[in-house]
């Protein structure tokens, strides 16, 4: 990024202060919208409840203040890349985040999206994802090596239900009927359903007793 395309980036932190989440649910409606498909994608509870449009106005704020230096975002870098992984997030996918991201920001903020503005956060927006993209290829590399690793969705049965005074716990086995990499209690998995009577699967994290993987299970 060239100097003046940092300072375009810095003059919008307090746009994005005040306006950050209407910013973010603009982009979300105008993606989703667009591209329905993703909805297999995002959790669309946390979606109308505002919880994943905070979440990431928080993360683009946080990118803009420290545009010079992102490496000290390494921790919410390290955050977002395995909630990703848990997600099966594709490099590919990152274009057509990125497009829309730059389009709502054009559209809110009343910008051409021909500007000097666009222009400096597109080089903004490339640099985060490459940053993403090669953190969670190297997730995805590590996790597939593993012993009973796999990379993207892998089926699941449930073979035992159990109510407990935290709630419900459940069995699961792999229908592959191979092994799945040891864990430590309190991680989680990502585990992606059908909705009932909706031609959509949704994801959510779950918390694990015993066994647990950064990627994702579907139940069927």
């Amino acid at each position: 990024m060239t100097p003046q395309h940092i300072e375009l980036v810095k003059s919008t932190v307090p746009v994005l202060r005040e306006n950050g989440v209407a910013l973010t649910q603009y982009f979300y409606n105008r993606m989703l919208t667009n591209n329905p498909d993703l909805k297999n994608v995002f959790n669309m509870d946390h979606q109308s409840s505002g919880r994943q449009p905070r979440a990431l106005a928080a993360a683009v704020l946080a990118y803009a203040e420290n545009i010079e230096n992102p490496s000290v975002l390494a921790k919410a870098i390290e955050h977002i890349t395995t909630k990703h992984v848990s997600l099966n997030i594709q490099a590919d996918q990152y274009a057509i985040v990125g497009e829309n991201l730059l389009h709502s920001i054009s559209e809110v903020l009343n910008v051409p999206f021909e500007s000097d503005l666009i222009a400096a956060w597109k080089e903004a927006y490339l640099q985060l994802a490459d940053i993403l993209i090669n953190v969670e290829k190297a997730k995805y590399d590590g996790l597939a090596t593993q012993n009973g690793g796999w990379a993207g969705w892998r089926e699941f049965e449930i073979t035992a239900v159990e109510t407990t005074e935290i709630g419900k716990k459940f069995t699961l086995k792999a229908k592959d009927g191979n092994g799945i990499p040891a864990a430590e209690a309190s991680q989680y998995i990502s585990v992606k359903v059908q909705v009932p009577n909706h031609s959509i699967q949704q994801p959510q994290q779950f918390t694990l007793q015993q066994h647990k993987t950064m990627l994702n299970i579907k139940l069927k």
